[in-house]
């Protein structure tokens, strides 16, 4: 037998694609447009109650909660082609959560070095990172709930039809019922 004719894109492709992949490319795309709108918001709202440190406790805490919240599913992303494709493996969880071990130090560190600063207001800080965290649960939850990701994998047939496979869903009179 001969082996049906594949294109060139589908030889490149790995054996077992993502299927995550689609749901967190969108995540990212939902979480930048939501972090831009929560800079805005909160920078605005934190100079109308504090001015220019208020300002600037908003803009930090919507940059601080967007890298954050972004490196989680571009760090799964990467994570999954350490692996090779496999999501069982300790390549995998050790990235994700090594990533996720580092952004939380990271994180308590940057809060008690610029939440303490005069030039900042770190209640405006606390409460935009609060918000940003929420609404970037709630938009990665929706797309989840959008995102195309199959359930199932299978292998379609090719575009070919061959002679063996010949019979129509009109040969066949039971076919009909």
């Amino acid at each position: 037998m001969t082996e049906p004719h594949r294109p060139a894109s589908a030889a490149r492709q790995s054996p077992r694609p993502m299927g995550a992949r689609p749901m967190l490319m969108l995540a990212l795309k939902y979480g930048a447009i939501f972090a831009i709108a929560v800079a805005v918001v909160a920078g605005l709202i934190g100079l109308a109650v504090s001015g220019v440190p208020g300002l600037l406790g908003g803009l930090l805490g919507a940059v601080v909660a967007a890298v954050y919240l972004g490196l989680t599913a571009v760090t799964m992303l990467v994570a999954y082609r350490l692996a090779n494709g496999d999501l069982t493996s300790p390549v995998y969880f050790g990235t994700v959560m090594g990533a996720w071990l580092l952004k939380v130090i990271v994180f308590v560190i940057v809060v008690l070095l610029v939440g303490s600063q005069k030039w900042v207001d770190g209640r405006v800080m606390f409460f935009t990172i609060i918000v940003a965290v929420l609404g970037s649960l709630i938009l990665d939850c929706v797309a989840y709930m959008r995102a195309r990701v199959p359930y199932v994998d299978v292998e379609l047939p090719s575009a070919d039809t061959s002679s063996e496979s010949s019979a129509t869903v009109d040969d066949d009179p039971d076919a009909r019922r």
